[in-house]
């Protein structure tokens, strides 16, 4: 499943490996292409989980950069 936001936030969730690469190689391809009309903004792909993911343009990311970063929450993390 892949979501997304006016200001180019993908959300992708998949339920298995190829799927996953499959939606998540889309969603840096379309925020390539955002991020070359605007120029200003480089790409974060963040990991939320073992089958969730976000990819957005981001202010700390330079521009024609793509970083990637883990953002893992455990349960007990998220219970607290």
């Amino acid at each position: 499943m892949r979501t997304s936001t006016p200001d180019l936030m993908i959300t992708v969730t998949a339920t298995d490996r190829a799927s996953m690469d499959r939606q998540l190689e889309k969603a840096v391809t379309d925020a390539l292409a955002w991020a070359m009309r605007e120029r200003r903004r480089g790409i974060l792909v963040t990991r939320h989980g073992h089958d969730s993911f976000t990819v957005a343009l981001s202010d700390t990311v330079r521009f024609g950069l793509t970083r990637e970063r883990q953002d893992w929450r455990t349960e007990s993390a998220t219970n607290e």
